[in-house]
């Protein structure tokens, strides 16, 4: 009897990530990691729209950034830092040590480091997405 509940409690501590992790207003999974840094993980066939969206509305709404900050690709589409198995995208406030480049084409921008939008722009791809509490 105890045995599930132990083993679950093992795995809510041994996941600290998991445990903080933000659910952007389209669904995707956007986890904290470390230096202010946080990934998107794709899901349900989001686009590079789809992950901008996701950053921008955690930046927005969980760090608080007003909507003239820039995003930053710092690690572009790879191997997920907080979820097995699974592709991310990291993204940041600051540049940290990429070479900023304008995002021309946002198709592209999420496999390419140092991309960037405004907060504001990112969360414009969110247009059209399921909003909090919808259906």
């Amino acid at each position: 009897m105890y045995r599930p509940l132990l083993t679950i409690l093992a795995f809510a501590l041994a996941s600290p990530t998991l445990a903080q992790s933000y659910s952007a207003r389209n669904d995707l999974t956007v986890a904290p990691l470390a230096d202010g840094a946080f990934e998107v993980i794709e899901a349900q066939g989001a686009g590079a729209r789809g992950l901008w969206c996701a950053a921008g509305d955690y930046a927005r709404d969980q760090l608080n950034s007003p909507s003239s900050a820039r995003l930053y690709v710092v690690v572009p589409r790879s191997d997920s830092q907080t979820a097995a198995g699974r592709k991310a995208v990291t993204f940041a406030l600051t540049p940290q040590g990429t070479v900023p480049r304008p995002t021309v084409f946002v198709g592209f921008s999420t496999r390419n480091a140092g991309s960037t939008l405004s907060v504001a722009h990112a969360v414009t791809f969110c247009a059209g997405e399921r909003a909090p509490g919808g259906l």
